[in-house]
């Protein structure tokens, strides 16, 4: 049987990266939208999309599922490292099922590939990235360098095209990295994952496979070597 790993993810932008994901990885990753709105790059609005109020309602009409995700980066993050494991924890108590957000899948997957020193090629402005990279501390992980591009809203970022994904992907300086992030799920990232890494000779990872990845180990899935980068190679 398909397991069924939900994500619920605020406004419209990059949602079309998850069938592309589903159909590589051989999961369902049904798309439920918990905001409405403009997902704007501000730490208040950011703090607005992640709370109870919106994620628990989201998770129970996402219906059944092995496992449920939330597919926002910025919208964890911005709670610190302890406030978005205690977020992941009540949305697994509301959904009655595995939770866990892309903020911690990051983690996840850093610790899974033994990395500890990364870029971070950002589409927010500064200050919200900036509590990317404290985030990113409490789980153990240093930056080494950062750009902050100013993209003001989720909405923006999806209207970056592929040329424009592979120039932020190159904007970093990956000197004493050993992975290279792009954290916005309001990236199309998917099928570019492969080309990237070969052409910069490093581990990418994006906030739409971590997220599917993260889901499918909650779910007790094997993630197969056939999916996006090194991290399902690894």
């Amino acid at each position: 049987m398909t397991r069924r790993i939900a994500m619920l993810y605020p406004g419209h932008s990059a949602e079309d990266d998850y069938p592309v994901l589903a159909e590589r990885l051989g999961v369902d990753l049904p798309v439920t939208h918990t905001w409405e709105g403009p997902t704007l790059h501000d730490v208040e609005s950011l703090r607005a999309l992640g709370t109870d109020d919106q994620l628990h309602p989201a998770a129970a009409a996402a219906g059944a599922a092995d496992t449920v995700m939330w597919a926002c980066t910025s919208g964890s993050f911005v709670y610190g490292w302890d406030g978005a494991r205690a977020q992941a924890d009540r949305l697994a108590v509301a959904a009655g099922v595995p939770a866990s957000s892309t903020s911690l899948a990051f983690a996840a997957a850093l610790a899974r590939l033994a990395i500890d020193r990364v870029a971070v090629a950002a589409t927010y402005p500064a200050d919200v990235a900036a509590a990317f990279t404290d985030f990113l501390g409490g789980a153990g992980v240093a930056v080494t360098a950062l750009t902050s591009h100013d993209i003001p809203s989720g909405e923006d970022a999806g209207r970056v095209g592929d040329a424009g994904v592979r120039e932020l992907a190159r904007s970093v300086d990956r000197a004493g990295a050993d992975a290279l992030l792009l954290p916005d799920t309001a990236l199309r990232t998917a099928r570019l994952i492969d080309e990237l890494e070969d052409e910069l000779g490093t581990t990418v990872l994006t906030a739409n496979q971590v997220t599917a990845w993260q889901g499918m180990v909650l779910a007790g899935v094997e993630a197969p070597d056939t999916g996006p980068g090194r991290l399902f190679r690894g």
